[in-house]
This record gives structure tokens, sequence and C-alpha cells, in this order.
């Protein structure tokens, strides 16, 4: 590897000669370790003209570097860091400059303090990995994946990968949403109403971003996905927590001066239950007395392997009040960060210039392989090999949760990947959930999903999409063992 010219810069408050200057800024970025052993300086040539020095400045510098053995010379190759010169310190030895703002003061707005727990990075070192939302690389289809981002990277959609797409996005993508996606909902809807998203979470931001101000009041559940109250506080609305049953958001709850409400009646995070139709119209009614917006977050209606999915809340609206959120994220892999918001075209409007002042539009590399991904089948058949597989895995966990008297608070009717547990009176989760860490399991302790304080402390989720069906029996079995040794 070489060292970039551009790296190399007199300091132009040391003393001495040019020749001692370079020689030490040579030395310094090799003892820094900026510059490692065997890699290539600049020509005395280059180096010169970048400075705007005398070539033999250079050489006289170099030479004396290479006497020192910091350099060493290859002949008509050039000049080399020496595999003889010094160490460098550890980076950990280095003191950092002083950091003498007062952020307190110069940070206009914070978006940190929230209630979203840091999730573990290396929850596929564990042999019991319970995590909610993350991917079984065994389930994936990465064949299919790797090519369909070959056809991506041709000639043919050279234009789709590297163009600027300005507000826009891949008319291919947006395409398969109107006519695959959305109708799989009942939804029907005009490509001016569809924007592709960096996944639901961005949907969400830009959803409130645009219906929300300071004095504007939006009801969401409780409890609710941890973010989205992250994503709201920032707003500076006024947010009214509204309590859950076990069919999702009672309408009859919903303050009387609400403008927006917050729902995932597919499958609602985190207890996984699914709004009933009636409840569904119902909702929509009083959204209508009120004269209220819906933002509602579709997640995971893909994985209904139990019963046919009910229809979309946006389906069911008859007066454009219902935005409707939907990701590709959570059915292919997370990190994909795909998914589209649908609304009449009035607000796609607002929310389209919003994400055009942040992010212009997603990678068109990424939108076009995912439209090639889902324009080939290779989607529906993942969605079908991972229902199959979550079906089962699902049968295990409900066994083995029965076998060892835990119990369940929350499950979807539909499908889902998840059961929302509760512990005994008295157990913390949090605590819970370190112990089984130490034990090689992990949970997710529920008490982040509340909004309120004190938040119960005895709630905790657990997955089946990230756990092959043969460690669940295991797995449960230490979650009951940890439980029972806290009571």
């Amino acid at each position: 590897m070489a060292v970039p010219v551009d790296a190399l810069m007199l300091d132009p408050t040391a003393q001495g000669t040019l020749q001692s200057r370079i020689q030490q800024m040579v030395a310094q970025g090799i003892l820094s370790g900026r510059f490692r052993r065997g890699e290539k300086l600049p020509s005395s040539r280059k180096l010169a003209a970048h400075l705007g020095v005398s070539r033999i400045t250079v050489t006289l510098a170099y030479n004396e570097l290479l006497a020192n053995d910091y350099l060493t010379s290859r002949g008509r190759s050039g000049y080399f860091v020496s595999e003889n010169a010094p160490d460098p310190p550890a980076f950990a030895d280095r003191e950092a400059a002083p950091d003498r703002i007062d952020w307190d003061r110069a940070i206009g707005q914070r978006f940190t303090g929230g209630a979203s727990p840091a999730k573990p990075l290396d929850w596929q070192s564990y042999t019991y990995s319970f995590i909610y939302g993350q991917t079984d690389p065994t389930l994936f289809d990465h064949t299919n994946w790797r090519q369909c981002a070959m056809q991506a990277l041709g000639v043919r959609n050279f234009a789709a990968m590297t163009a600027d797409y300005y507000d826009r996005d891949d008319p291919e993508l947006v395409q398969f949403v109107l006519r695959h996606t959305l109708p799989r909902r009942g939804i029907m809807a005009q490509p001016e109403q569809v924007l592709i998203t960096l996944g639901a979470q961005n949907a969400l931001w830009l959803a409130a971003q645009v219906l929300l101000t300071p004095g504007r009041r939006a009801a969401i559940e409780d409890p609710s996905y941890f973010a989205l109250r992250d994503i709201l506080r920032q707003t500076r609305a006024d947010v009214v927590p509204v309590p859950v049953d076990a069919g999702g958001l009672p309408p009859d709850l919903i303050p009387d001066d609400t403008q927006v409400v917050f729902v995932t009646p597919s499958h609602h995070c985190p207890t996984s239950a699914t709004m009933p139709l009636d409840r569904r119209r119902a909702l929509l009614e009083r959204a209508g007395a009120l004269d209220a917006l819906i933002v509602e977050d579709d997640y995971e209606f893909e994985m209904a392997f139990l019963h046919p999915p009910a229809p979309a809340l946006k389906s069911l609206d008859d007066e454009g009040r219902v935005i409707h959120v939907g990701s590709f994220s959570k059915s292919l892999f997370p990190g994909l960060r795909l998914g589209y918001l649908v609304g009449s075209a009035r607000f796609i409007d607002e929310a389209r210039a919003l994400r055009a002042s942040v992010l212009r539009h997603p990678p068109g590399l990424i939108q076009r392989t995912a439209a090639q991904f889902l324009s080939l089948g290779h989607y529906d058949a993942l969605i079908r090999r991972m229902a199959r597989e979550y079906d089962a895995r699902r049968r295990v966990m409900e066994a083995a949760i029965a076998e060892h008297g835990l119990t369940i608070a929350g499950t979807a009717a539909h499908g889902g990947s998840s059961f929302w547990m509760r512990a005994p009176d008295g157990v913390d989760a949090e605590v819970l959930a370190r112990d089984l860490a130490r034990r090689d399991v992990l949970i997710e302790p529920g008490a982040t999903f509340f909004a309120e304080a004190p938040r119960p402390i005895e709630f905790y989720r657990i997955a089946y999409s990230s756990i092959p069906a043969d460690r669940i029996p295991e797995g449960i079995a230490r979650i009951a063992q940890a439980i029972a040794a806290r009571q």
C-alpha cells in the first residue's frame, strides 16, 4: 500500500531547515503509526511538487531517513518504510486533544436520552439467542440475492444504479410495491402516493416530522415501539400513551383532541396482538370523528402463517386519513433498511421534500437489487420458506413454554416471530437478562416498551426468528431455571 502524497503536510510552526522539517514530518508519520512498515512513500519528485520545494531538498531528507533506518530504498521502485523502523506507541497510550467546548450550551437540540436499549451486536455468538428482529442466515436466499445484485451492477442497469434520482425512486421498485405488495394488503395506489424509505423507522420519522409540531397531540400504544417514542419526542408534540389490550389499541380511549394516532394493527409491538376487523373499523370511525390522521405501521404482515392476514387499515380507509408504513427489512434482512410510505399525494409530496433535504433517496443499487429480487419471485419463495420454518419453531417453543410453566402475556393470532412473556411478580427482566447472558442465552427485557415510570419490570420478549428449532427447548429450560432461581 502506498502513502498518499496528500498525507504529507509541513507543519508551518515547525522550526529548522526545510530538509529537517521534511525529515521530521516523515519520521512523525512513522512513529505515530500512520505510515506502516512496507508502505511506499511518494517519489522525491512528486513530494517536492506537492510541498513546493526543490527535489534535492526532499532527496536529502529521504537519504537522512535511510541512514537512520526509518526508510529503505528498493532500486528503481522508490522509498519504503523500513521493516526496522521504530515501533509506534500504542494508540491507547496517546492522550487525546483536550475538548474545551461547553457542549451543554453548544447543543441546541438533544436526540440522546431515549429509552431505546442497546442490542448486542454479537448475538450470533450465543447458542440460545432469542433476540427479535435478526435474520437466521440459514433461511436467507444468498444465491439469488447475489445474482440480483450482479444484475443490478450490470450494463443494462447501470443508469438505475448510478443515476441521481433527485427526490424520486427506482420506478421498478415502485411498480412492484404498487402492483404486488399493496394489493396483497387490499390497497390500491398511484405512483405519486408511494415513497421509498430507509426502512420503516425512517418512514415513521418522516411521517412524524410532517404531521406533528409543538402543541399538536399524538396518541401512541402503550406499550409500544421504543424508537417511535424517541422519534415523537423530537417533534415536541404532546404524546399521549393509550394502554392496549388483547385486541390492540382501544379507539374509545383516544383523547378527544388527538390529531395523529400511531398504531400497529397487524402485529402490535411488542405484544404481537392483532387488531380485530371490527375494532379497525371503530378506529377509523373514531379518527373520522376527531378529524385525526392514522399512521399504520404494518410490519410483519407477511408472517401470517396461522391464518390469512387481516386487511390493512389503509384498505378500509375511504377518506384518505390513513398513512401506511411498510418494510422489506424484517422479511428480507434488517440491514437492508428499505421500506415505503403510502398516503395521499399531498402528504407524500411533503415527505418526499423532507427526505430529499436529508438523503435525496435510498441508494439506487439497493433499490434495483431489491426490485430484481422481488420481481423475479425470489421474495415470495423466501416468505413461504420462512413461514414454514417459523411455524415449526413456534410449535416447538409453545410446547417448551408449556412444559416449563412459563407465562405468555401476548401472542399473535396470525403468526409473527416472537412471544411476549411475563415473569412472576417481582422478577426483574433486566436482571434476568443479565443472568441468562452468562448462561449463553439472550432475551429482550420489556420495560423499555412502556411509556411512563414506574415501568413494569416483569415483561420480556423471546423471538424464534434467530434460533434453530433444535436449540429452543434447552434455551427455554435455561430461562425457566433462571426465573426459578430468582423467586
